[in-house]
Parts: C-alpha cells; sequence; structure tokens
C-alpha cells in the first residue's frame, strides 16, 4: 500500500513514441503526392480557403511522414492561416511544436522554448476559438 516491499531498484519503463519507418517506396509515393498537392495548390483560387486549407494540411501531414518537419510547420501554419480547424493538422502541428520545444530545452535554447511554449498557446487558442464557434 505505502510500497514498503517494492522493489526500489526497479526501473520505470518509459514508453516509446513509435515512429513509422517508410520503405523506399513509400517515400517514393509521398514524394509524388507532395508534388500532386503542390500543384493542386498551385491551381487552387485564393478566393477558396477551405480548400486551400485542405489541401496545405493534406501537404503537411505528408511533410511530417517524410519528417521534413520545417516544411510541415511551415505548410500546416498556412493551412490554419486559410481556415481554422482542429483536425489532424492540428494535432501534428502541436506535435512537432512541442518536439521542437523539447529539442530547444535539450540544447539550453531558452529562447526557443519560449517562441514554442508560445507558439503551443497560440494553437489552444485556435482550439478554444473553433471550439466557441461551433
Amino acid at each position: 500500500m505505502f510500497g514498503l516491499f517494492k522493489d526500489k531498484n526497479k526501473k520505470k519503463e518509459v514508453p516509446k513514441v513509435s515512429e513509422e519507418i517508410l520503405t523506399e517506396e513509400q517515400k517514393e509515393q509521398l514524394k509524388k503526392k507532395i508534388e500532386d498537392l503542390n500543384q493542386e495548390l498551385k491551381l487552387t483560387a485564393e478566393n477558396n480557403p477551405e480548400q486551400l486549407a485542405f489541401i496545405c494540411e493534406k501537404l503537411g501531414l505528408a511533410y511530417a511522414k517524410l519528417n521534413q518537419e520545417n516544411e510541415a510547420i511551415s505548410v500546416l501554419e498556412k493551412s490554419l492561416s486559410y481556415k481554422l480547424t482542429i483536425g489532424e493538422g492540428y494535432k501534428k502541428l502541436m506535435s512537432l511544436y512541442n518536439a521542437k520545444r523539447a529539442e530547444a530545452a535539450k540544447k539550453g535554447d531558452d529562447s526557443g522554448i519560449d517562441y514554442y511554449m508560445n507558439k503551443m498557446d497560440d494553437m489552444r487558442q485556435i482550439a478554444k476559438k473553433v471550439t466557441i464557434s461551433r
């Protein structure tokens, strides 16, 4: 009950984040998908923000699968600038910000930590706006 007889030397297992390992074929398919989405993005009219947001979200998720975090962040932010949503793109962007914050913390980069903490705060505000507007 109070842990009197527990083995104190027993280490707690830290759950590992499973990162999907892509085959070369899958990487090529994703690169092709990114090319197609970039073409679609160029052809989509600026007066259709919902479609632009949808394409940017798919594009950002594809970049994230290829571990191209900076490109993914850029495109996912662009998606949210067209239309505020809290779908898969929102979740992925939040996790990318959190990973960047952790990376900055590991390096001891205080300005990086502050930057990504502010970005995550902005994301929480988006979630509030979207939730309230429903």
